[in-house]
């Protein structure tokens, strides 16, 4: 099976730099790697960003309304 390829255009500065993080891994290992740890990121800073805002009474409810919605769709 062929797969499609394709270029991005970087400056040599950052590729110098993605080279060295990259070590021996593939192009491909490498960015979906980053793509990986960069969502996981996001997510994290999702919650903290939910812990500063909603109180522990908020949290409950929302863990029982989960908890609920499993019960009554069997999920």
């Amino acid at each position: 099976m062929s797969r499609k390829l394709t270029t991005i255009s970087i400056s040599e500065e950052v590729k110098e730099k993605l080279e060295i993080e990259k070590g021996d891994m593939s192009w491909d290992e490498f960015l979906l790697l980053l793509i990986e740890e960069y969502r996981k990121k996001k997510v994290e800073r999702g919650i903290d960003k939910l812990r500063e805002i909603l109180t522990d009474e908020d949290i409950k409810k929302i863990e029982d309304s989960h908890k609920k919605m499993h019960e009554e769709f069997r999920i």
